[in-house]
């Protein structure tokens, strides 16, 4: 059975440079998603948002290597971050930001097969978030990329202004909502060589 593992097959997407920004077209993808707001370094919601997007996420692998013969490897967690003004959007400053957890889902799982996991998942965890699961495609279109290196927070504020300078510099204008993908485990890997990628959705002055 062929294992397959979307990072690599997407590579542009999933390991830009970390160099240079890249400009990206980014289609629509599955996803399961959840919403919240505030620091998620401080708030239960996002902690509540993990115990469930990553049980359903695996319950879904699981159900479909065994009903459908079609193994992978789970996708990392992604967030996209805002406030309502994003003139005032800062990296440092995560007391006011809302968010939207997420793990990227192959073409081939479908709504009955996430509804299968969620049930399942329902019956042996329960976790507090559960209800809020969604499963919904999403895309981004054209975007600008780079990836950070090193540790969370106020360390990827230079990254941040490097990929927005380029957006100004190529004559490009910020679009909706700042997205980063966290390719490495934080559980398995030093701070300061963990993966990143920092990307924002763009589109011509």
């Amino acid at each position: 059975m062929v294992k397959y593992d979307f990072k690599k097959e997407k590579k542009d997407l999933y390991y830009p440079s970390d160099k240079q920004v890249s400009v990206v077209d980014v289609q629509r993808m599955n996803f399961l998603m959840v919403d919240g707001k505030g620091d998620p370094n401080a708030s239960q919601e996002y902690k509540n948002a993990m115990e469930a997007l990553f049980p359903v996420s695996f319950k879904a692998k699981f159900l479909s290597k065994k009903e459908n013969n079609q193994d992978y490897v789970v996708m990392p967690l992604e967030g996209l971050w805002w406030v309502e003004d994003m003139k005032e959007f800062s990296i440092e400053d995560k007391g006011s930001w809302k968010w939207t957890a997420m793990i990227m889902q192959p073409e081939f799982i479908n709504k009955g097969l996430i509804e299968k996991a969620m049930e399942e998942v329902e019956t042996k965890k329960n976790p507090e978030s559960l209800s809020k699961v969604k499963f919904k495609k999403f895309s981004e279109r054209l975007s600008a990329q780079i990836m950070h290196l090193g540790p969370y927070g106020a360390a990827e504020v230079p990254t941040v202004e490097k990929l927005h300078d380029f957006i100004e510099k190529s004559g490009y204008k910020i679009r909706d909502k700042h997205h980063e993908i966290y390719i490495s485990d934080v559980r398995r890997t030093k701070p300061e060589r963990l993966k990143t990628v920092i990307r924002q959705p763009i589109e011509q002055k």
